[in-house]
């Protein structure tokens, strides 16, 4: 038998240089493709898809940090933080960052988003709006300390008047009450306004038996509008003591405010201290015999505007501190 002879390579099979060459066309797009990637011209959506941690194909800014947005229309000159591809969360992270490390806008004026919670803004206003707080309630400058202030202590004396007003009548019948005297005293009784007043419209009844106003009083006697203007700048930051002190403002067409008031027919401790019922209404005549001791509104001359106003400042006296200190721990009641 022939000997048979094998001829065996062990050596590594050559290796390709390089991919065969495809189509022309398709080495042109490659190739522009690339040039437009290098360039940063080609859009996110129209490049492949890009692994996980990736870097963005494009030119990078020299210094490796993009610049901040303008603010209000000027460029500002500090660097933004880095930007992070994950999302929301990152943003929210960077925006923390500023905050705490002040990149961001100091105080609050400058945008709290910036500073975030744990900013300088937010902090150092509230301790401000605090301490104006505190300094507003220790020096009575706010509008609570001044209501508290307006109510906290009785009346100083010469802030006190006391009012009575003396009416005829006038139009059908005389019915219509107008005013013809009105008399103003202070706290020590001193007279600082008594006038007569002549109505507007035409006296039909002097009611001399009450009023004490005759025919005579009206020759001098001083125009309505005139008068209501001299009575009410005396009145004018006054606490007003009177007696059924309702009918005097109405003479006088005004409206005293309540808590500068003092009615000396609605206070019920005078009643108690006289024996009388605390629920009705008593005469100043009477309370004053009863309190005081004296009288008042006699003989047929009709009353005084001057004297009833005393009286009515004396009844007042006789239950002030008691009267206000109720009023200062009930002040719906002023």
């Amino acid at each position: 038998m022939d000997d048979l002879i094998l001829n065996v390579d062990f050596s590594a099979p050559e290796r390709r240089s390089k991919k065969e060459p495809g189509n022309r066309k398709h080495q042109t797009f490659v190739r522009r493709r690339r040039e437009l990637e290098r360039r940063g011209v080609l859009r996110q959506k129209q490049l492949p898809a890009a692994a996980p941690g990736a870097p963005r194909p494009g030119r990078a800014r020299r210094g490796g940090a993009k610049r901040c947005p303008k603010e209000n229309g000027a460029a500002t000159t500090s660097r933004c933080s880095p930007v992070s591809q994950n999302g929301p969360k990152d943003k929210a992270r960077g925006a923390a960052q500023n905050g705490v490390t002040g990149t961001g806008a100091k105080g609050k004026d400058q945008g709290e988003a910036q500073n975030g919670p744990t900013g300088t803004g937010a902090p150092t206003q509230n301790k401000t709006k605090a301490r104006r707080a505190a300094q507003n309630g220790a020096t009575g400058t706010g509008a609570k300390a001044k209501a508290r202030g307006a109510g906290s202590a009785p009346p100083v004396p010469s802030k006190l008047v006391a009012l009575d007003c003396e009416m005829v009548g006038t139009g059908p019948g005389g019915r219509t009450s107008a005013l013809a005297r009105c008399s103003i005293v202070t706290y020590e009784g001193d007279v600082v306004y008594d006038q007569y007043v002549r109505p507007e419209a035409a006296i039909v009844d002097y009611r001399t038996r009450w009023s004490g106003i005759r025919p005579r009083h009206m020759a001098q006697a001083v125009p309505f509008r005139r008068a209501q203007q001299q009575v009410l700048q005396i009145l004018a930051g006054k606490v007003v003591v009177g007696h059924a002190i309702h009918n005097d403002f109405k003479a006088l067409h005004y409206c005293h405010p309540k808590a500068l008031t003092r009615d000396t027919s609605q206070i019920p401790l005078l009643n108690r201290r006289a024996g009388f019922p605390e629920n009705v209404n008593i005469s100043l005549k009477r309370l004053t015999k009863a309190l005081l001791n004296q009288d008042i509104q006699v003989g047929k001359s009709g009353h005084s505007s001057v004297e009833d106003a005393r009286a009515t400042m004396e009844l007042y006296k006789v239950v002030e501190q008691e009267w206000e200190q109720h009023l200062q721990q009930n002040p719906e009641q002023k």
